[in-house]
């Protein structure tokens, strides 16, 4: 039984509060529009790394790049969904629920700052 209660707590969600504690010092060096912003879990060109983390969380993936602008960081947030497939077997029509994963949002950061972002919507199966 205690098992269980230190796996559950192991494996809750972060939460924008949550990350605003992790990361306090950089929550408070923000601007008031900033604070606005990562409060309500949005984004805004400009915005620092550690201000993206605490609204967005961690990314699935991270990505460098590089171009004539210069050396790029790209953060990608994974969504996912259940893929419903129907086939027909005895007598009547079975349906199966496969786990899919898609890229649901990206953020390029240029010089440690928010240069460009983007939501992505779920793909239509």
């Amino acid at each position: 039984m205690l098992f269980i209660l230190l796996f559950a707590g192991c494996t809750t969600p972060t939460t924008v509060e949550s990350r605003k504690q992790e990361r306090y010092a950089a929550y408070q060096a923000l601007s008031p529009e900033m604070k606005a912003a990562v409060d309500h879990g949005g984004i805004k060109v400009g915005m620092p790394m550690d201000a993206v983390y605490i609204a967005w969380g961690a990314p699935s993936q991270i990505l460098q790049s590089g171009s004539a602008a210069g050396e790029a960081t790209t953060w990608l947030y994974e969504g996912g969904y259940m893929e419903e497939t129907r086939y027909w077997g005895y007598r009547r029509v079975h349906y199966d629920y496969n786990p899919r994963t898609y890229v649901r949002a990206q953020v390029v950061f240029m010089n440690g700052a928010v240069s460009e972002w983007h939501t992505l919507p779920e793909p239509v199966y």
